[in-house]
């Protein structure tokens, strides 16, 4: 634990100077708060918290879901709190029921989002409506930043109402015979009354409640876990209470968001309905939603999620529980190595993710820039915990050696400068290369085709359909190698499939594919350069003697026609390799042909 000393010095608040909260025997509130890298805005929190004990006595329980920014730190340093390593970022449900072991005897407990503030007398307004025995929970009103009302109160999720969603938004619902899914009439939040559910930032709960309904459910990982929660409270005879006079401010910037994020609370809303209702009903609503993001499909976000909603194998691919997390501060787990050439416009994406691990000391994070002329190098500095090392020979494996050279840590990630992955997956691909199972390894991967015109989409489905691109090490711009595996290839030799040379040096069961969060990897945006970088794949191939049959993926490609769509994409595919192989020739060996027409997406 932190000295106070140490606190003061971190500008954390000093526990020693404001109200206690109890650590032991009977209290009025237990609170729970699952935080996830949420260093910014937690103490806050807990100081609202220690205003609120003037009233009532309080016992406050910290979940930390594996937070890399020294939230636990922060949290530590306030001695009369209960602060709860999950191991894992094991999301909200699975933090909360992880903080419920730890409540000890209470009258009620409080879930509370880290990103709030608890304005005076609000847990006191709260605890008073729970006299009354019919009701189960009670929820506040909720006001943003500039104080004005948040619609969080809501009616139970049906068919009927994702409809008027989809049709209309919010407010323009008023009047029509079919009702938002949201409260958004001001009405509804001036007086006190029982609702269906609201938004899970805060509900304090009966304890008598708490123990009959039980843990809360965790297949939901995060978003609709507190409509299944408050729904199982209605299933109980009790109520869910609406307290006006009890106000919370969100503040934003507890967790963060993101597509996957949004794909998630779309894809979570559909579980829940298949959870309660028959397969008709779901598949109704499930048809719904995707009509709600394929109208308003020219934002990319829901273009993103309607990909996803209607292509259920996707859905592993979205944001889940990890109970064990490779990349804590101080874990040491292996070194990413980056050869950038000219990448300033995209490598802040794939830094962004990591340099959190990286400064904490989790991994190794360096970045060789060979040959730039741009900011590369300047842009990578940028980023807390990234070691950037220069050289003027543009060479990708020339790099690979010097960062080699330079790593201490095993095992070893060599990163495309333009992929997106996240810190998770890289421990989850060290994970496995540890294990001692296999030699080489590399992360389950996805293509981001958004703005790519409608020939390059029909490659790139062709291609996924393609067996042994699946399992090969080499297309994902990512590949990671442990320190035996990097003893069989030794330094990698001057060439252009530096991916494809490592997949050849290792039989299939010395070699892996993780099942992890995928790494993204942007396809080119129209022919021209899809044509160019196919160029320089083909090229690769011819220097490494890929004994890989064009004869044998071409009966593969045919193979996966299943349909109209399918076989277009077939022909396509067929046709572009064709043009690509026919040209490689012509060009000159010295000229290095990449994709720049996915470069300013980040």
């Amino acid at each position: 634990m932190r000295s106070r000393a140490h606190a003061r010095e971190a500008g954390i608040r000093d526990p020693s100077a404001e109200r206690e909260f109890a650590d032991f025997g009977q209290v009025d509130v237990a609170v729970l708060i699952v935080t996830y890298n949420s260093a910014r805005v937690v103490g806050t929190l807990l100081a609202d918290l220690r205003q609120e004990t003037r009233t009532l006595s309080f016992r406050v329980i910290v979940v930390d879901n594996d937070s890399v920014d020294g939230t636990a730190e922060i949290v530590a340093a306030h001695h009369d709190v209960v602060l709860v390593r999950s191991g894992g970022n094991i999301g909200y449900a699975g933090g909360i029921n992880a903080g419920r072991r730890h409540l000890g005897r209470c009258s009620a407990v409080l879930v509370l989002n880290p990103d709030l503030r608890v304005l005076p007398g609000a847990v006191a307004a709260m605890f008073a409506a729970l006299r009354d025995s019919a009701v189960g929970a009670v929820v506040p009103r909720i006001v943003d930043e500039k104080g004005r009302t948040a619609p969080s109160l809501r009616r139970e999720p049906s068919l009927a109402s994702a409809f008027a969603d989809a049709l209309f938004v919010g407010r323009l619902q008023r009047g029509l015979p079919l009702h938002s899914e949201t409260l958004y009439d001001s009405a509804e939040y001036d007086h006190p009354h029982a609702v269906d559910w609201a938004t899970g930032a805060a509900v304090l709960i009966r304890a008598d409640v708490d123990a009959d309904v039980g843990e809360w459910v965790e297949d939901f990982f995060l978003y609709s876990e507190e409509t299944d929660y408050m729904r199982r409270i209605r299933e109980s005879g009790r109520g869910v209470w609406f307290e006006p006079s009890a106000v919370v401010q969100h503040t934003g910037g507890g967790s963060g968001t993101s597509p996957a994020l949004a794909a998630l609370m779309t894809v979570n809303r559909i579980r829940y309905i298949e959870r309660y209702h028959g397969r008709v009903y779901a598949a109704a609503f499930r048809v719904v939603a995707a009509l709600s993001d394929a109208l308003r499909a020219r934002d990319p976000v829901h273009r993103a999620t309607l990909g996803v909603v209607l292509h259920r194998k996707r859905w592993g691919e979205l944001p889940r529980a990890r109970h064990e997390s490779c990349v804590a501060p101080g874990s040491r787990s292996g070194a990413v190595i980056v050869p950038a050439h000219n990448e300033a416009r995209v490598i802040g994406g794939t830094l962004a993710p990591l340099s959190i691990a990286a400064a904490t000391g989790a991994i190794e994070l360096i970045v060789v820039c060979n040959g730039c002329t741009d900011d590369t190098a300047t842009v990578a500095r940028g980023f807390a915990g990234v070691t950037v090392l220069e050289t003027p020979v543009a060479s990708k494996t020339f790099a690979l050696n010097i960062g080699d050279d330079a790593a201490e840590l095993w095992p070893r990630l060599y990163l495309d400068a333009d992929i997106g992955i996240t810190a998770d997956t890289v421990a989850d691909v060290f994970a496995e290369l540890r294990a001692g199972r296999i030699l080489a390894a590399r992360p389950a991967s996805r293509y981001d085709m958004d703005g790519a015109d409608v020939v390059v989409r029909s490659f790139y489905r062709a291609r996924q359909r393609i067996p042994q691109f699946r399992k090969a090490l080499w297309g994902a711009g990512a590949y990671g190698l442990s320190e035996a595996g990097h003893r069989r290839i030794g330094a990698f030799p001057s060439l252009i499939a530096d991916d494809l040379w490592v997949d050849r040096r290792f039989a299939a069961e010395e070699k892996a594919v993780v099942d992890t969060t995928p790494a993204i990897v942007t396809t080119p945006r129209d022919l021209g350069s899809l044509l160019s970088t196919l160029r320089r794949v083909y090229r690769g191939k011819a220097q490494v003697a890929d004994a890989a049959s064009a004869a044998g993926t071409l009966r593969t490609v045919i193979g996966s026609i299943r349909g109209p769509r399918s076989a277009t994409d077939a022909a396509v595919y067929v046709a572009i390799s064709l043009m690509a192989r026919g040209r490689r020739h012509h060009i000159c060996p010295a000229v290095w042909e990449r994709d720049d027409s996915g470069r300013f997406r980040r």
